[in-house]
């Protein structure tokens, strides 16, 4: 990563500003807001970008959708980071606001459904107008078009606003995944709590298709973190899926899965191998017996002696 840019999903206070704050090589860069995901990472595929934040799940929400087609299609890029943030939300005012002026509200599409039941409760009439982040729904309140904003508290600074309400959310301990992306290169070294992204598409509709693909990893002993399916664009039932396992590429058992994944399926787009984000070795459980890479070593060993005639 040669550039001296990080971008990330803007404008200036959103979540994904807060989460590529927290990481230690964003201190020595410039940070350039931009108005969408494809944007931000097409940045990195051009060259003006060493690196991209990204939201790409969030816990109650599910998947960031645009990310996932993204990583999926176009020019290929790879995932070396990823952030956990704790999300809570304030509701974010003109000064002199009072909850009961409040007729209009916004914010990123993916926050309603996390402060859905504390609207229901305490602003029932108000009018959801969605806008292209929050911070974005933050600015659109500065401007007079809107009454509130739910954000991220740091926000209210940003656009000279007050926060009317803090700490707002309806599921307790609500978190969103941002990845940090970047051009292809060789993987970070294993830590021992890794995770390895991929995109996968099926050759064709059978029975037993999507198994035949899981099994590529469950006879191997590869745990599956998150599987979604996307659809191609190539007409209805036609799909893909994005995958993360645990495990890094060069574990035996997860390299073996991918090979077996690239043998069976048209296409197997490596997405990285990268840290987990609040995880050490110790917290990794333990393999099960005859998946570890000293078990793929005595294995081949013993294949090795069978073709000598030793076996």
């Amino acid at each position: 990563m040669s550039s001296s840019r990080f971008t990330y999903l803007g404008p200036e206070g959103t979540f994904t500003e807060a989460a590529l704050r927290t990481l230690p090589e964003a201190a020595t860069r410039e940070l350039v807001p931009m108005v969408s995901v494809p944007a931000v990472l097409d940045a990195v595929r051009s060259g003006e970008a060493a690196g991209a934040l990204v939201p790409i799940e969030n816990s109650v929400e599910g998947a960031v959708t645009t990310t996932l087609d993204e990583l999926a299609v176009g020019e290929p890029l790879m995932i070396y980071r990823e952030v956990l943030l704790p999300i809570a939300f304030a509701l974010l005012v003109r000064p002199g606001t009072e909850l009961s002026g409040i007729k209009t509200v916004t914010g990123h599409p993916v926050a309603q459904p996390q402060v859905r039941k504390w609207l229901a409760d305490r602003l029932p009439d108000a009018e959801w107008e969605s806008s292209a982040s929050n911070a974005d729904g933050a600015r659109r309140v500065q401007e007079g078009q809107v009454d509130g904003a739910f954000a991220g508290e740091f926000a209210a600074a940003v656009y000279g606003l007050e926060p009317l309400v803090t700490g707002i959310h309806d599921a307790q301990n609500a978190q969103t995944r941002f990845v940090l992306v970047g051009l292809p290169a060789r993987p970070a070294a294993p830590t021992g709590a890794d995770k390895t992204s991929v995109a996968i598409w099926l050759g064709d509709d059978h029975p037993g298709a999507l198994m035949e693909l899981l099994q590529e990893y469950a006879v191997r002993g590869v745990n599956l973190i998150r599987i979604e399916s996307r659809p191609t664009g190539e007409g209805i039932g036609r799909y893909c899926f994005s995958v993360d396992c645990e495990g890094h590429i060069t574990d035996r058992r997860v390299s073996e899965a991918l090979m077996g994944l690239k043998r069976i399926c048209p296409a197997v787009r490596f997405l990285g191998s990268y840290p987990r984000a609040g995880m050490t070795a110790a917290d990794v459980r333990d393999t099960r017996p005859g998946t570890s890479d000293a078990d793929f070593v005595t294995a081949a060993d013993w294949l090795n002696r069978c073709l000598d005639g030793r076996g």
